[in-house]
């Protein structure tokens, strides 16, 4: 593991940590907006949008930890995962309009490239110093 591999992961998970940070604040604080457009039910978007706060602290932790290790960055990259799974699950069992499927495929494609980034970068050994 580089010193640049260490720095590159780091910046992703403070990106990731951004996204989610931003998507949440959209779907929670928007949920009633958000719903006629998307064709999605409010609650869904409000307690989507909620159970991003908490993920956004972890990656803006984990992005400033001074020990990095591949655990950590694989319950990241697990986590994104299970985005893009529950985004296709919701695809698939509600009825979104076309702005609906934008909506969610657009969170599902960035969120695998994070997923895909993370993994890409993360640390080969049992953990690695901060940098």
């Amino acid at each position: 593991m580089t010193d640049t591999d260490t720095r590159i992961v780091r910046k992703i998970l403070s990106f990731d940590a951004l996204t989610c940070l931003a998507a949440g604040a959209a779907m929670a604080f928007g949920a009633e907006l958000l719903s006629g457009p998307t064709g999605l039910h409010q609650l869904l978007l409000l307690v989507a949008g909620c159970s991003l706060f908490p993920v956004a602290g972890l990656f803006a932790w984990m992005a400033r930890t001074p020990q990095l290790s591949r655990a950590l960055v694989m319950l990241a990259v697990i986590g994104n995962a299970g985005w893009v799974a529950a985004s296709l699950a919701v695809l698939a069992l509600t009825t979104p309009t076309a702005f609906g499927i934008i909506f969610v495929a657009a969170q599902a494609l960035v969120v695998a490239i994070l997923a895909w980034l993370e993994l890409r970068h993360a640390p080969h050994g049992r953990g690695m110093a901060a940098a």
